[in-house]
């Protein structure tokens, strides 16, 4: 059997984010059957979420969590349900970073 790959999925899930307002600072990064969703200089990202291909057509949520970890959402569905998910249930995972300066507590 082949290796599952999300190569083909970047496209659509980059369109499928911009149809919210206020998500223009994410992109959308493939390795193998991960999408991670990520912003910031490419140099130095920071990931928000990302969605793991399990099969031809069933996807896993993944958030980013404390101290780099990735957290388990459980959900489990098609790409495009999970794109949904993440803005509605997630959203305030996908809020832009802001970078701590100092003397700005």
């Amino acid at each position: 059997m082949a290796a599952l790959t999300a190569k083909y999925d970047v496209g659509d899930t980059e369109r499928e984010l911009a149809e919210y307002q206020g998500l223009s600072h994410l992109r959308v990064r493939v390795r193998g059957a991960v999408l991670t969703l990520e912003s910031g200089p490419p140099e130095d990202p920071h990931a928000h979420a990302r969605l793991r291909r399990v099969s031809a057509t069933l996807w896993s949520l993944e958030i980013a969590g404390r101290g780099g970890r990735w957290e388990q959402t459980g959900l489990r569905d098609t790409r495009a349900k999970l794109v949904l998910a993440l803005v509605e249930e997630f959203g305030w995972v996908l809020e832009p970073v802001v970078p701590w300066e100092p003397g700005t507590n």
